[in-house]
C-alpha cells in the first residue's frame, strides 16, 4: 500500500495535530529521539496522549528533546535514556525496563540516521559503509529483536522504520547509504513476516512498516539556507504526523508495507 503525503497525514484524522484515540495511553519507544525528527516525533506522540520513552547516543540533546516535549504538553509522560543500540543485550534490557515500568510497549519508532556519500561510485570510501552499517542496520537489528515480543503482546503494536527513496533507486554517489537503507528495509520486512505468521488465519495484529521519504527538512535547515527549495523533502512535523497516523490503520493494512511520503521512484 502506497500513501501520498496528503493521505499519510490524513491517516491520523484531519492533519491538524489533534490527539488520536489510538495513541491515548499507548507506550511508544523512540530510538534516535534527539535529532530534529526525533524531537518532532516526541512532541506529536505526547500530544496524542502516548507515554513516550526516548533514547539517543547524545545525552545532552536527548535531555533537551525530552524537556521540550514535557513543556509543550504539560502532564505528558516523556522519558529518555542513553542506550547503546549496537549492543543487543543493552537494547533488550531497555525494552524489558520499559515494559516493566509502564506495563506494555505499543510501538518502537526507529529514527536513528546518518548519511555518508561520495562524488562518484569510484570514489566510494568503504569506511563509510562501516559507519553506516552500524547506524542504519545494526540499530534496526537490535531494536527489532529486543522489542518484537513486547510488541506482539500489545493489541496495537507497531514497529516503524524511517527510510529513504534512495534505497529503491540508488545513485552512483550513494552506494553505501542506499545499500544500508535497503538492508534495513529488508530486515524490517522480515519482522513484518514474523508478525504475519504470528497472527495466523486472523491476520497480524502487530505491524512493521516503513515510512519512505526523499529527505527530511526542518526549520533550522531552512534558516541556514533561505534560498533553498528543498524540493520533495518531507518536513519533520509532517513525518511525525504520519508516524502517529499509522496507529489509526489496521495492522493488516500496514504490516510489511512501504508507506511513501514522497513520489515513488
Amino acid at each position: 500500500m502506497n500513501h501520498s503525503p496528503e493521505e499519510a497525514v490524513a491517516m491520523n484524522g484531519n492533519g491538524t495535530g489533534e490527539g488520536t484515540g489510538a495513541l491515548e495511553g499507548a507506550v511508544v519507544a523512540v530510538a534516535g529521539a534527539a535529532g530534529p525528527a526525533g524531537r518532532a516525533t516526541l512532541l506529536r506522540l505526547a500530544e496524542a496522549g502516548a507515554t513516550v520513552v526516548g533514547c539517543d547516543a547524545n545525552p545532552e540533546r536527548l535531555a533537551e528533546a525530552v524537556d521540550a516535549a514535557r513543556y509543550a504538553h504539560g502532564g505528558a509522560t516523556v522519558t529518555g535514556e542513553t542506550v547503546d543500540l549496537l549492543d543487543l543485550d543493552a537494547t533488550r534490557d531497555w525494552a524489558k525496563r520499559t515494559e516493566a515500568e509502564f506495563g506494555r510497549i505499543d510501538g518502537l519508532v526507529h529514527l536513528v540516521g546518518g548519511w555518508r556519500g561520495s562524488k562518484s561510485f569510484q570514489e566510494t570510501v568503504l569506511s563509510d559503509w562501516d559507519a553506516l552499517e552500524k547506524l542504519l542496520i545494526r540499530t534496526v537489528q537490535s531494536t527489532t529483536l529486543a522489542f518484537q515480543e513486547a510488541l506482539e503482546r500489545s493489541d496495537k503494536g507497531r514497529y516503524l522504520l524511517i527510510s529513504a527513496a534512495g534505497a529503491s533507486k540508488p545513485t552512483a554517489g550513494n552506494a553505501a547509504y542506499s545499500a544500508a537503507k535497503a538492508a534495513a528495509e529488508a530486515w524490517t520486512l522480515a519482522l513484518g513476516d514474523a508478525f504475519r505468521k504470528a497472527g495466523g488465519e486472523d491476520g497480524p495484529r502487530t505491524a512493521a512498516a516503513i515510512l519512505v521519504v526523499k529527505a527530511l527538512v526542518n526549520d533550522a535547515m531552512r534558516a541556514e539556507r533561505p534560498n533553498a527549495k528543498f524540493a520533495g523533502f518531507t518536513d519533520v512535523t509532517e513525518l511525525a504526523e504520519a508516524i502517529a497516523g499509522v496507529w489509526d490503520e489496521p495492522a493488516p493494512e500496514v504490516n510489511g508495507k512501504r508507506l511513501w511520503l514522497t513520489p515513488q521512484p
